[in-house]
């Protein structure tokens, strides 16, 4: 019988896919969405219904300990995915990003260390590296946590390594670089884009432009994740991989390349409700992911237009454009 694979926040933009790219593996997947009054499953909902007919969907929330514990028994690969994971609203409420991402990763940790789980997946991020000291960035790059979302990912981050070398917790630590695709957030500035160009040609209001970032396809994150559930234990559990392309781009060069790819022009203004506190702002964030690539053998597939084209594809659907409201943009 095939084995038992769970992920966490798996009614999410990442999350979603994975649970897609597990089912059409043959994988048995078991699936946490985060509990609510409405019956949502998130975006597991917009997936084909013969797909979800094959996930065991189970409603929770990742801080209630017995819970967690109760969804990871029996579990071969659990995935741990869930997070609040938006940097404006950190500043807002940084304890609720310590309840979710430090004690949410710590029942996760308690459950599999009980369940014997043979293998943890952790999902970290390339915030925790702070603006880029080096370039590329790899896996022994200082972390700097540059914004209160950053800090929970870092200490979360710290309790997998503790756990491994303190109880043996056979962890991976996978720190994807900005994964956009299909189904992202509209705070994230891809979808802000492609959504707002949407209309015509117009001015996109967007925060600092100069800043650079790895954009990572979703699809090519799924593979990152699946390298790293899959490997043989040898070089992989108890270690830290980025995934990334190792190109950058800026916030403002992306912004255009989206307006060229969709036919339109663009003017770019600065909205200040974007914009990060100065000493907060992420300058600079580019992978070296040969790390993962000598263990796994993972790479890329996607070059940044063929996905900014399948997001594009995507967004621009009216059923998927409807969605996104336009004050989301700004929070």
């Amino acid at each position: 019988m095939t084995d038992v694979v769970a992920v966490t926040g798996a009614d999410g933009f990442i999350g979603s896919h994975l649970i897609e790219s597990l089912v059409r593996r043959g994988s048995r997947v078991r699936a946490m969405v985060m509990y609510n009054s409405f019956g949502s499953r998130g975006w597991l909902d917009a997936l084909e219904p013969d797909l979800l007919d094959n996930v065991d969907v189970r409603p929770g929330d990742i801080r209630d300990g017995r819970l967690v514990h109760d969804f990871v028994d029996g579990a071969e690969v659990v995935y741990h995915l869930a997070a609040l994971i938006a940097i404006p609203y950190s500043y807002r409420a940084p304890k609720s990003y310590v309840d979710t991402n430090v004690t949410g990763t710590l029942n996760v940790l308690d459950a599999v260390r009980d369940c014997r789980t043979p293998r943890l997946v952790h999902t970290s991020t390339s915030e925790v590296y702070g603006t880029a000291r080096t370039v590329p960035i790899s896996e022994e790059h200082p972390l700097q946590a540059q914004s209160p979302y950053s800090a929970s990912k870092t200490s979360a981050d710290k309790l997998v390594e503790s756990y491994h070398l303190s109880f043996g917790v056979p962890a991976v630590v996978l720190r994807p670089f900005n994964t956009f695709g299909p189904r992202q957030s509209a705070r994230a500035v891809i979808p802000t884009v492609i959504s707002q160009l949407a209309s015509g040609p117009r001015t996109i209001m967007l925060g600092a432009l100069d800043p650079t970032r790895d954009f990572l396809y979703v699809k090519d994150t799924v593979d990152a994740f699946v390298s790293v559930g899959t490997a043989p234990e040898h070089g992989v559990v108890g270690e830290v991989f980025n995934a990334g392309t190792g190109a950058e781009v800026s916030i403002g060069r992306l912004a255009e390349d989206i307006a060229r790819l969709m036919g339109h022009t663009v003017r770019l203004t600065h909205d200040p409700q974007r914009v990060r506190p100065p000493a907060s702002e992420v300058m600079r964030l580019v992978a070296d992911a040969s790390k993962l690539h000598s263990a796994t053998g993972w790479h890329p597939r996607h070059a940044r237009d063929d996905g900014l084209l399948e997001t594009i594809e995507w967004f621009v659907d009216p059923v998927n454009l409807a969605r996104y409201r336009p004050e989301q943009y700004n929070q």
